[in-house]
């Protein structure tokens, strides 16, 4: 039996001991490596290329969000699994339209825990079920419909985190090997579809939208 290759990303080296002692007791599960930050995420899933990562939200440097949408923007079909005690609206729904495969929390049972990593292993979703409902509501209520981030590119996603990271045009250029000229192009365009139109009121979407750390680096 093919064993599932698994990443653990968390701040706490307690929660990762914990979490690779757990899932030492299955069969069918070996833990590959793990990472205390977002930057160690992305930097382990190039060099280990787990089955499953399995990420918090809230972390120093880059959070989870933010290595989540670096990771499959590098490989599309790469499994991650939230594991967090964030469990609001807030978190959930930009993590989900990300791409994440599911989302449990982290007072949810052992049990839910590694069924979450063989779904979302199997290219299934697994929501924890109280996440399960707050997506219904969320959808139900048009909520999701209702937020202007959905309707920005993926490249203008890029854009809106790195110019709220403070990176200027130049620099962004760099990172996304796009021109400057470009960057401006989508810069202008994101920032007309979340009617943001000057830096101070990005970096406060993006911090209001967990699209980046205040504390971190």
């Amino acid at each position: 039996m093919a064993r599932i290759k698994v990443l653990l990303v968390d701040d706490h080296a307690i929660l990762r001991a914990g979490l690779r002692s757990l899932l030492a007791t299955y069969d069918d599960i070996e833990v590959v490596g793990e990472a205390s930050n977002g930057e160690e995420a992305i930097q382990k899933a190039r060099e280990l290329k787990p089955d499953v990562i399995v990420m918090d939200v809230m972390m120093p440097g880059k959070n989870g969000l933010i290595a989540t949408r670096y990771i499959l923007e590098e490989n599309p079909d790469m499994r991650i699994l939230m594991l967090t005690q964030y469990g609001n609206k807030e978190y959930v729904l930009p993590l989900l339209e990300a791409g994440v495969g599911g989302y449990v929390l982290k007072q949810a049972a052992d049990t839910d825990f590694v069924k979450g990593i063989r779904a979302v292993y199997e290219g299934n979703s697994y929501l924890y079920p109280p996440i399960a409902k707050l997506v219904l509501d969320g959808l139900m209520a048009g909520e999701d419909a209702a937020d202007p981030e959905r309707h920005l590119s993926p490249r203008e996603r890029q854009v809106l985190i790195l110019v709220a990271q403070g990176y200027t045009n130049n620099e962004i250029a760099e990172i996304l090997h796009i021109s400057p000229k470009t960057v401006d192009v989508h810069r202008t365009r994101m920032m007309n579809k979340l009617d943001l139109h000057n830096v101070a009121k990005i970096v406060c979407y993006a911090v209001r939208r967990h699209l980046i750390d205040p504390y971190g680096d």
